[in-house]
């Protein structure tokens, strides 16, 4: 259930539904300003009262402050009412004090690093798998942070007396593996934990609600819907948004006003897409699991992928994203990736149209060979096609798949063994 909101269609003034705080959130103050939609500001520049005001007006928001009333909002870089839009929505969605979005989901991350490195604990404690772009990132040490790999289990070993945060993924990309965030928090101890919720949406899942401090989205995905724009939110306390502000005003990683405008009419539509390609995605993945082709499939709702029911307790669905590992092995499925039709070839996930990734050659490619996914794993993204024309183009593409990579007949639960994609 989600914190302060409910699942339901039906309204009461003190617990609004998910549905109804998805609509209005961030729009508030229209009715008072005479218009229906928010308008679109692409300003650059603003004019400024005087070189005192505008001084005072800069540097509050340089150093991570809401701007004052009335006061000038300088430059866009430090400030946009599109922007500040999106984030008061997404706050309320995942019940947080405060939102601060960015230019994509990695500047989004980047952002929470340099803030744990600029307070003097550079110390990460990262537990796969990840996203491959904040994997590669906490790999490089790029930031200057240095990590610490864990599994749930061993974070509170892991955590040392510089450790500024704990990053997780639940649902995981691309395993779906979930991650108990509660307990994760608990071993964190007064360590700052990360979740990134791109996969559940706060439709499924608050993670502050649980305990973490920062909820992290690569908006491009589901909030946005569409595949037409990048940005990146995190959604938290106060103190992390001033934080996360001056992190974002000083290095422009700034969310474009255009883009914002999208993701904020995007929310409005959130829950009833996360839904409906939930729903499809369900009927998906029990018809993976009747295909010889398919050695395993990895899908929140199965039994045997959230044996401590998370689904039931944590989130509020298994979401629209699977993972399917043929049983042909990297061959087959790069053969079924390339001959799908209707579900698109392409790296990315949550918009209308489904979409279809071998994840250990493109999005996990830059992970270490041990943390890198089954190279016969294939990433699902379901639309909101109907089910049964996306599984007959996934038919058809194993027909093509059993056609150039003959498989062989195998039992389910059965081992197959393949070579990493390098």
């Amino acid at each position: 259930m989600l914190s302060g909101m409910r699942t339901s269609s039906h309204h009461t003034a003190t617990t609004p539904s998910v549905a109804t705080v998805a609509v209005h959130a961030g729009r508030e103050d229209l009715a008072g300003r005479g218009v229906h939609v928010p308008p679109l500001d692409q300003s650059s520049t603003y004019p400024l009262p005087s070189v005192e005001a505008g001084g005072a007006a800069y540097e509050q928001m340089a150093t991570g402050g809401r701007p004052r009333q009335d006061d000038s909002l300088v430059y866009q870089r430090l400030w946009n009412p599109n922007v500040d839009r999106f984030e008061r929505g997404v706050a309320r969605l995942e019940g947080a004090d405060e939102a601060v979005a960015f230019s994509s989901g990695m500047a989004a991350i980047t952002a929470c690093l340099l803030a744990t490195v600029s307070a003097g604990r550079p110390h990460v404690v990262a537990v796969r798998p990840l996203y491959g772009g904040t994997d590669h990132l906490l790999a490089t040490g790029l930031l200057g942070t240095q990590v610490t790999w864990a599994t749930a289990d061993e974070v509170a070993a892991a955590v040392r007396a510089d450790t500024g945060l704990v990053v997780v993924e639940s649902p995981a990309n691309p395993t779906l593996d979930l991650v108990d965030i509660a307990a994760v928090v608990k071993a964190a101890g007064d360590v700052p934990v990360l979740v990134d919720n791109t996969f559940a949406t706060p439709v499924l899942q608050q993670p502050l609600a649980l305990g973490a401090a920062l909820a992290v989205h690569s908006a491009t995905k589901f909030l946005g819907g569409h595949g037409d724009l990048l940005g990146g939110v995190v959604a938290t306390h106060d103190d992390w948004a001033v934080r996360l502000r001056q992190v974002r005003a000083l290095t422009g990683g700034v969310l474009a006003p255009t883009a914002a405008y999208q993701l904020h009419r995007g929310l409005q539509t959130l829950p009833m897409r996360v839904r409906t390609q939930q729903a499809g995605a369900q009927v998906i993945a029990q018809w993976l699991v009747d295909q010889p082709e398919v050695a395993d499939v990895a899908y929140p709702v199965l039994s045997q992928c959230d044996s401590a029911g998370l689904v039931a307790t944590q989130m509020a669905g298994p979401g629209s994203v699977l993972s399917f590992t043929m049983a042909g092995g990297a061959e087959a499925a790069a053969a079924v990736a390339e001959s799908c039709r209707l579900i698109t070839h392409a790296v990315s996930l949550g918009g209308v149209d489904s979409l279809i990734e071998h994840a250990a050659a493109l999005t996990q490619r830059p992970v270490a060979a041990e943390a890198k996914p089954n190279a016969a794993l294939l990433r699902l993204s379901v639309g909101l096609e109907d089910p049964a024309d996306l599984i007959a183009d996934l038919a058809q593409a194993f027909r093509m798949s059993s056609q150039a990579w003959p498989t062989r007949s195998m039992e389910h639960g059965d081992a197959v063994k393949v070579d990493a994609l390098t």
